[in-house]
């Protein structure tokens, strides 16, 4: 492999060139990648099944799928989004005129989290391509298998000097991230996010950070029970909860906390089976680091169903938890496993409250039908995203951004939103030969003040 610091060169040569820049080589460029992922398709439901144990069906619902539906949205619209666009011009400055012109910022860095290796990788990579940039990226040595098929595709699908991928994760991103770059776009740990933030700092290089935090699921005694219990079930397990925006914990309203328990693990079995070790939808956790964090986890509060693990598999079952409080260790970080705790409140205000009190989260999910109760959410929690009476789908979306807010992130993107974090727009004022008023030039007399005062209250 080359030294980074020659792919960086030889990709901001080949950016240089302005071939990045015509509209018709971007098109080219996302459908070749669509093709090579089309031609991969049971090669990457392999690797992840390798990885994760990961069904076909999740693999390509939360991995394969969105991400050629992205490719397609950007190929049906990207014409349009790269158009010049005309601005209103001041009064005062006729008759100039006024556009904003979409350019790339050229070698932008993308650095992939091992949780939804594929999607999480080649999603920023579409907007990346689309805006006319040059790219770098790299995913979690964690995951092995997905990374091999990752650089099959990138290497059959693009030159290097165009789009790179190196396998490393963390590893590699240190040696890239101490050279010059044009954008960083970083998706992990709160706390890793800080350190990359620090580094791009130096070079003030903007920076994307997608992060995560203890997202809140809200259960509102105004409520479809069991179809809540169904959605935030399926939200939470979804990658055996090895999900940036899965339900972190639940806050329900005392009179239906039994009830909605008893419909959640009506559905953990209805899902999974008796003995979800046995299930072909179950996938495993990560690794045996994540695995030994997880099981401490299981020391919290009572365990009202499952609790069973298996270190030889890296198997923790579907599981939740009461007698919680926000002061025992399960509550200090973002669980990112298949364990769900539940505490209870009494009123609406006491859910503001206590979620206002820690940092913002990725996402929320609130379970009503009130709709006061929905606005008084919305309204007074800050929180990146969420769902009202479902889990997860808004990230499913190309027409809603997706980000955090706080220490959950910042910047966002999805459909048009990363086309334009991976755009600078550039504003330019074409002014006219025609007029060239003599009252804006040096030396000023006060009736000259009196009218700058005038055209511009």
């Amino acid at each position: 492999m080359k030294d980074c610091k020659l792919i960086i060169e030889s990709q901001r040569k080949m950016f240089h060139t302005g071939i990045t820049k015509d509209i018709s080589f971007r098109l080219d460029m996302l459908g070749q990648l669509k093709d090579s992922i089309e031609r991969y398709e049971k090669d990457i439901i392999d690797a992840l099944y390798k990885d994760f144990k990961k069904s076909a069906f999740e693999t390509y619902e939360t991995e394969i799928g969105v991400t050629l539906q992205e490719i397609n949205y950007f190929i049906e619209n990207l014409e349009k989004w790269t158009k010049p666009k005309n601005v209103k011009t001041p009064i005062f400055h006729f008759p100039a005129k006024s556009k904003i012109y979409k350019e790339p910022y050229g070698v932008v860095f993308i650095i992939a989290p091992w949780n939804y290796p594929f999607q999480l990788t080649l999603s920023p990579l579409i907007g990346a391509i689309a805006a006319g940039n040059c790219g770098i990226i790299t995913v979690s040595q964690k995951v092995s298998n997905i990374s091999e098929v990752l650089n099959k595709i990138i290497l059959e699908s693009f030159n290097e000097d165009y789009i790179k991928f190196i396998p490393g994760g963390s590893s590699i991103s240190k040696e890239i991230l101490n050279e010059k770059l044009d954008y960083i776009f970083f998706t992990g740990s709160t706390s890793v996010g800080k350190s990359i933030m620090k580094i791009a700092s130096e070079n003030l290089t903007p920076i994307t950070l997608e992060l995560g935090g203890k997202s809140p699921t809200i259960v509102d005694i105004d409520v479809d029970i069991p179809l809540a219990a169904k959605r935030i079930i399926w939200g939470k397990f979804i990658n055996a909860g090895q999900t940036c925006i899965a339900p972190d914990y639940i806050l329900v309203q005392r009179d239906i906390k039994d009830e909605l328990i008893n419909e959640m693990k009506k559905y953990i079995v209805e899902f999974y089976g008796q003995n979800p070790k046995e299930s072909e939808d179950y996938p495993r956790i990560i690794n045996k680091d994540q695995y030994d964090r997880l099981s401490k986890l299981l020391l919290n509060g009572n365990i009202l169903h499952g609790g069973r693990t298996d270190e030889g598999e890296l198997y923790i079952e579907p599981t939740l938890i009461d007698n919680i409080t926000w002061e025992d260790e399960i509550m200090k970080e973002e669980i990112f496993g298949p364990i769900l705790p539940i505490l209870e409140y009494e009123n609406i205000y006491d859910v503001i409250e206590t979620v206002n009190t820690y940092p913002k989260p990725l996402a929320l999910y609130l379970f009503t039908d009130n709709e006061d109760t929905e606005e008084k959410i919305i309204e007074n929690i800050s929180y990146g995203g969420g769902c009202i009476n479902d889990t997860i789908l808004h990230l499913s979306s190309p027409y809603l951004p997706f980000g955090g807010v706080g220490n959950s992130g910042m910047g966002r993107y999805h459909g048009k939103e990363s086309f334009n974090t991976f755009t600078h727009e550039k504003s330019v004022f074409k002014n006219s030969k025609i007029l060239d008023l003599k009252f804006r030039y040096p030396p000023y007399t006060k009736s000259e003040l009196n009218l700058i005062r005038k055209f511009l209250k």
